[in-house]
């Protein structure tokens, strides 16, 4: 009975979040909650142009919960090319500690992934290889969503607002942008205040609006980075701009 009061739960956020699904999607999403006790309201999954596909962090939590022994991950340096920021990255995923291992490659240069993490080949090239290790050992056939490349950006759900975005100064670019930013908060439980301080901070400057496009797309990449490999550290540094007790507001 909690298994399944659990599903239902799970289908009524995603048909909230998502609005209309098809009984396709409906049927696949019930499979994943099923089979492998992945959760929406957590992230584990994000429908992304009509299908499922699980997370890293998702897939890092159906490790734990199946007592995962070991993941290990190296770059495959003959088939990489730091001086053009391409990284093949070979993970391997062990089950139990008998287990002999399941491997899983990795790719990822300018050309294939999101311009938000542009910069961060290496890292975003290792977290694919452990999503393909991990697929392969747990018997997951949804792609991850990090295996998406460039195309990514695009196939982010929308924001929960029903109008379309509106350019700012003629820039059409600039809402994208700003919901990625929203989106990347309400997906990682941030605090915006101390989101928008830690953007001051990097920017350095006294308020958003002086900043330059360049500076915000910096931010929002490094922020997504960390907030999917290192949470812990972020959330320290964001707890750093928290005011000091007594201190005036």
């Amino acid at each position: 009975m909690p298994a399944k009061h659990n599903v239902a739960r799970e289908l009524r956020f995603a048909k909230s979040l998502c609005g209309h699904l098809p009984k396709a999607a409906i049927h696949a999403l019930e499979e994943l909650l099923r089979q492998h006790r992945f959760s929406v309201r957590n992230g584990d999954v994000k429908y992304l142009d009509g299908g499922w596909y699980v997370t890293h962090a998702g897939l890092l939590r159906l490790a734990q919960r199946r007592h995962c022994a070991g993941i290990h991950s190296r770059p495959v340096l003959e088939a990489s090319s730091p001086e053009a920021s391409r990284w093949v990255f070979k993970a391997e995923v062990f089950k139990s500690p008998s287990c002999r291992g399941f491997l899983g490659y990795g790719d990822a240069d300018p050309s294939n992934v999101s311009v938000l993490v542009r910069g961060a080949e290496l890292r975003v090239a290792e977290t694919r290889a452990i999503n393909r290790a991990l697929r392969r050992a747990y018997g997951i056939s949804a792609c991850s969503a990090e295996e998406l490349g460039s195309a990514a950006e695009s196939k982010l759900p929308p924001p929960h607002s029903k109008k379309p975005a509106q350019p700012v100064n003629g820039n059409y670019r600039a809402p994208k942008l700003r919901d990625r930013l929203m989106q990347l908060i309400r997906d990682h439980q941030l605090d915006p205040n101390l989101v928008k301080a830690f953007a001051l901070d990097f920017c350095r400057t006294k308020s958003l609006r002086e900043a330059n496009r360049q500076q915000i797309e910096s931010f929002v990449a490094q922020l997504a980075e960390r907030a999917e490999n290192d949470r812990t550290s972020l959330l320290c540094q964001l707890n750093s701009y928290l005011p000091v007790k007594g201190s005036a507001a």
